[in-house]
């Protein structure tokens, strides 16, 4: 298992464009993937999932990364958070 923490810097936050570009991203890895925000947690390749965790700016999310392809996943996926969000 892996995971690490990202700060959200988007004015916006997570609303469904990001939301959206995420689910594409992970729904490339096996790996269940899950995004966490104050004790609540979210199946990554889920948009509605994501969304209803209500994440804003400035907000600290924690995105584990558990299965076959999780050293890559959680890699690619830092990288992917830091230029997007």
């Amino acid at each position: 298992m892996r995971s690490f923490m990202y700060t959200i810097k988007a004015p916006v936050g997570m609303h469904a464009r990001h939301a959206g570009l995420l689910v594409k991203q992970t729904s490339q890895y096996r790996s269940d993937i899950t995004l966490s925000k104050g004790g609540r947690s979210a199946n990554a390749k889920g948009i509605l999932a994501l969304m209803g965790l209500g994440v804003k700016q400035g907000d600290v999310v924690t995105v584990t990364v558990e299965g076959e392809d999780e050293d890559a996943a959680a890699v690619e996926l830092k990288h992917y958070m830091w230029l997007n969000f």
